[in-house]
């Protein structure tokens, strides 16, 4: 295939490792109290009987048992995140060092190559080939959820039939605890297979005491922060447009607080925050257009917004609304169904709640049409596909000729809309990804080594020289909760959503109302590869602030 010369000179670099695992996966262990859950306590114990309260694990240099041969499956599950390749590569790596006969074998398209028997042997030329790449695509990726014992049982049967006595599943919450359940079903039926996890996240909300950050977190937002700061610069050069920009993250605001922390934008909403303070839109709107006014008068007609993907679905009241349309349009769907999509608009607001029925009727038309006619085939609004970014920016200019009106505001209001997302997921890891993800896959072997599942790998202290990180495990049971899921009670690893009181928040908080009256963007610029410790070696700003003291 071709290679790009970029590719072709980061294939050279040879990521860091943990000073535990820098003679290999052939550790000595050493184990912690029983854990628990962080919620939900007897019921995950009930559910997770042979795997809960398993001790967290730290690895140190030094173990000495001669390894036998084993074969190997890896998964990615979910969503891209930059780094993938190299937690596959470090997990090849780190089996070489057990044993220099052992086999990794990847299975195709995510969960369903495990559960359908599709797959392939990876080999040093496949490896080698994506090395500090970005994407999934050396096997590719699916969202197929492993949860029935059906599936538990194919996955039984395509791994005994290739000799397969552990597998590592690369993915975010639900994609774990899909592993933990897995592991669970394997111990308790004395099936001799091992189940590792690891934590895998653009959005961020993988995280808490002993797993530090989710990869692909450090480069996508590293991505999007180049073209904020790209667009801030235009925005300060051309001096007639605000900038709406949404930016991934639907059940967590990580990303937006991040990017703003990295650009300092004139506006960053934070759901959470939204949430907390039991937000209206039209406090949200009537916020913005009051940071447009005071940069208008100031003689600044231009500007930059951030704008977290799930904001919609933390306004109290457009989450009423939400419930309220989809309750509507199912028991009325034969008759929605055959109207014009004008009247569907007609029809909600003759049938919703007086207060309901207000909250759609300040939205733009095009959001309407939208929230009445895209719905999934469960019936159901599909939130995901709210244009929020071009919602807040007709709402805002709606309110701002209305305050010219009434003469509060003379100036101009000339908008462009964004939406990163894709942009980010498979970009080249920046140096931070390529070290942190070949390490949890190396300390993945580490764990199948020492004869563990259920668990998930963990390298921490990572705002510190390589030499000074963590290596060791968690069990997954130790982050699960119960949830309402379609209905029914679930076992999850709980999101972990941006803290209020938590230190990025805090230093955002402090420095907003100076960010929103003057220009005070920072222009990262791309990821630096090559290059001082200083430049290539960053970690993020949340992770920074998180790890100070």
């Amino acid at each position: 295939m071709s290679i790009s010369p970029l590719q072709k000179a980061r294939a050279a670099y040879a990521p860091k490792l943990p000073p535990a695992l820098a003679g290999g996966a052939n550790v000595k262990v050493n184990e912690g109290a029983p854990t628990t859950a962080v919620a939900d306590v007897e019921k995950i114990r009930a559910i997770f009987k042979t795997t809960f309260g398993s001790p967290v694990l730290t690895f140190e240099a030094g173990g000495s048992a001669a390894a036998k041969a084993i074969n190997v499956g890896v998964i990615l599950s979910g969503g891209q995140a930059p780094g993938g390749h190299n937690v596959i590569a470090g997990l090849y790596d780190g089996l070489k060092s057990l044993n220099k006969t052992n086999k990794l074998y990847g299975f195709l398209k995510g969960p369903d190559g495990l559960v359908k028997d599709e797959y392939m042997e990876l080999t040093d030329a496949i490896i080698d080939a994506h090395r500090n790449t970005g994407g999934f695509d050396m096997i590719g990726s699916g969202r197929t959820k492993l949860e029935t014992d059906e599936q538990f049982e194919a996955a039984r049967r395509h791994c005994e039939a290739l000799g397969i006595s552990a597998l590592v599943i690369i993915g975010g919450d639900d994609s774990n605890t899909n592993a933990c359940m897995l592991a669970e079903y394997f111990k308790s039926h004395s099936i001799p297979i091992q189940v590792i996890g690891c934590p895998k996240t653009i959005d961020g909300d993988l995280k808490n005491e002993w797993i530090e950050t989710s990869f692909g977190f450090d480069t996508a937002c590293r991505v999007y922060s180049e073209l904020i700061g790209n667009i801030g610069r235009d925005a300060n050069s051309a001096k007639k447009y605000w900038h709406f920009i949404k930016l991934m993250g639907r059940s967590a605001s990580h990303i937006a607080l991040e990017c703003a922390l990295q650009t300092q934008p004139n506006i960053a909403i934070i759901s959470e925050e939204v949430a907390e303070k039991k937000m209206t839109l039209g406090q949200i709107v009537d916020e913005i257009a009051a940071v447009v006014a005071a940069r208008s008068a100031a003689g600044m007609n231009f500007g930059v917004a951030l704008i977290p993907e799930g904001l919609i679905e933390f306004v109290p009241e457009i989450k009423v609304l939400i419930s309220e349309l989809n309750d509507l349009l199912a028991a009325n769907a034969e008759k929605v169904d055959a109207m014009e999509k004008g009247d569907k608009v007609k029809f909600a607001l003759a049938n919703l709640t007086k207060e309901s029925a207000a909250v759609f009727a300040t939205l733009p038309a095009g959001i309407q049409m939208q929230l009445c006619n895209d719905r999934d085939p469960h019936g159901n609004v599909q939130v995901s596909l709210i244009e929020t970014e071009k919602m807040l920016a007709e709402m805002v200019a709606t309110k701002l000729k209305a305050m010219k009106a009434e003469g509060k505001f003379n100036g101009k209001f000339s908008t462009q809309v964004h939406f990163f997302g894709y942009e980010g997921r498979c970009a080249a890891p920046s140096n931070y990804d390529a070290d942190y993800c070949y390490s949890l896959g190396y300390n993945a072997a580490a764990l199948i080594g020492a004869g563990r599942t259920g668990y998930m790998s963990s390298v921490r202290n990572t705002t510190k020289p390589a030499s000074e990180w963590i290596a060791g495990g968690i069990p997954i049971t130790m982050m699960m909760n119960i949830e309402r899921r379609h209905g029914h009670d679930k076992p999850v690893i709980r999101k972990a959503l941006v803290e209020l009181d938590g230190k990025p928040f805090a230093f955002f908080a402090s420095k907003r109302g100076e960010w929103a009256k003057e220009t005070a963007y920072v222009y990262p610029g791309p990821i630096q590869y090559f290059g001082p410790s200083e430049v290539c070696d960053l970690v993020t700003k949340t992770l920074m602030l998180e790890q100070s003291k």
